[in-house]
């Protein structure tokens, strides 16, 4: 398993949207996303701890592999 690196919220959001999730709703600094029936919660912060990162992802059902590939573009 890679290590994750700490990325912002925004960063996540958009290696998400690259994997095929969709910005449902924001609700102060938490960003709801969907895809099929699978949803997490993103917190829109400057900088996620890898546990909160892994968290998100676990929530979304993605792999630590599709995450890094879908973050690098």
């Amino acid at each position: 398993m890679p290590k994750l690196p700490r990325v912002s919220g925004a960063q996540t959001a958009r290696a998400l949207e690259r994997l095929g999730f969709a910005r449902l709703r924001q609700s102060g600094s938490h960003l709801v996303m969907r895809r099929d029936e699978r949803g997490c919660v993103v917190p829109m912060h400057d900088e996620l701890k890898t546990g909160t990162l892994a968290g998100v992802l676990r929530q979304a059902g993605v792999s630590d592999e599709d995450f890094l590939a879908a973050l690098r573009g």
